[in-house]
């Protein structure tokens, strides 16, 4: 079995092990949720936004960006069960290959203090002469969490979400993982750019659509997306 690392990937290489489709600035439903957010919640973002208005987001290093911007919108979106995770290893097997590596960042369903169910994945892009595509990483880490949601509900299609940072800026995507046992196909729909600075309400509220219906999901035969009641806020 062949052994895939997430951080090594790139496209060729996925297309020797699946069919791959790809739909770009796509926008839908899960791009412009119809969501409220509450005093609360408008407050923590006003605090964040004060936060990255003191520094240059683009000049600041990786860990430094993630701290101040990234992961505290993930907290934000916490709800019920579902928690937000940084630096979780995984590791997922297909038929004719095995991929492993580290996700910088998760929200996902907590069983007795782990994590169980991973919903929405999230690669944090390095700068600089020695960084990657994270688009390649994302799709790695997508199929992983397609996999590992497919053992616990075995449904096709699997929907799995993702984003990619660069700096403070957010892309979103949604994909569809089918032919798990036998000819694996990932269709991917993939939202425009999103500023943190200047966006940060949408990127809390689709993070926020994106823990509703893959929590409501799970217990759906046909893999589509359940309708989302509206949030009062």
């Amino acid at each position: 079995m062949d052994i895939l690392t997430i951080g090594k990937l790139t496209i060729p290489l996925l297309r020797q092990y699946l069919t791959l489709q790809e739909q770009r600035n796509v926008l839908a439903e899960w791009t412009t949720p119809d969501i409220n957010l509450s005093d609360f919640e408008l407050t923590q973002l006003h605090v964040i936004d004060d936060r990255l208005s003191l520094v240059a987001p683009h000049l600041l290093n990786e860990a430094t960006i993630w701290a101040r911007a990234i992961y505290p919108l993930l907290v934000l979106a916490e709800a019920g069960l579902v928690r937000a995770w940084a630096e979780v290893g995984v590791s997922a097997q297909y038929p004719t290959f095995e991929v492993n590596g580290i996700i910088d960042g998760v929200l996902g369903q907590e069983v007795a203090g782990r994590l169980d169910i991973p919903y929405l994945v999230v690669v944090e892009a390095k700068r600089g002469i020695g960084g990657e595509d994270p688009v390649p990483q994302l799709y790695g880490q997508l199929l992983s969490a397609a996999r590992l949601n497919w053992e616990r509900h075995p449904k096709s299609p699997q929907i799995v979400f993702g984003a990619y940072t660069i700096a403070d800026t957010w892309v979103f995507v949604r994909a569809a993982v089918s032919g798990i046992e036998g000819q694996l196909d990932l269709n991917i729909e993939m939202s425009q750019e999103y500023s943190q600075r200047y966006e940060a309400a949408a990127i809390l509220k689709i993070l926020k659509y994106i823990v509703s219906i893959s929590a409501g999901s799970l217990d759906r035969a046909d893999g589509q997306l359940p309708h989302l009641p509206r949030e009062v806020g």
